[in-house]
């Protein structure tokens, strides 16, 4: 069975898509931009601030869905500047711990809103 997830006092998502869909054991979260759910505008022009923000949505996501960021299998990070990765990294690295997601990271022209990451998960449920 396939069900949507979504946390209405969220910023919509800026297209034809689900924030997240519940299929079996596993949560599938859509990339998160660094959109502050407060405000509704991005949170940080700063590649780390905008991570940490994508990162707190997720998590918020997560818990929407009844599991928490700690049971995700794999995330993608898309940078529009990979020498801002590793200051990336060090964000993300302070949301997981062992065993840590499998993850991608790809550099990309651009994002959504211009922002300057983004970030999608794999949870799962149980």
């Amino acid at each position: 069975m396939i069900e949507p997830v979504s946390i209405s006092d969220f910023p919509g998502a800026v297209g034809p898509y689900s924030q997240a869909i519940k299929v079996g054991d596993l949560l599938f979260v859509s990339g998160q931009l660094p959109i502050d759910p407060a405000t509704g505008e991005f949170n940080s022009a700063n590649a780390v601030e905008q991570a940490e923000q994508c990162l707190k949505n997720l998590e918020a996501i997560a818990k929407a869905a009844g599991t928490e960021l700690s049971k995700t299998v794999k995330t993608t990070v898309l940078v529009t500047e990979l020498g801002d990765f590793g200051e990336v990294n060090r964000i993300y690295a302070g949301f997981f711990s062992t065993p840590f997601p499998t993850r991608a990271c790809y550099e990309v022209k651009a994002l959504p809103k211009g922002a300057k990451v983004e970030i999608e998960a794999v949870i799962a449920l149980i």
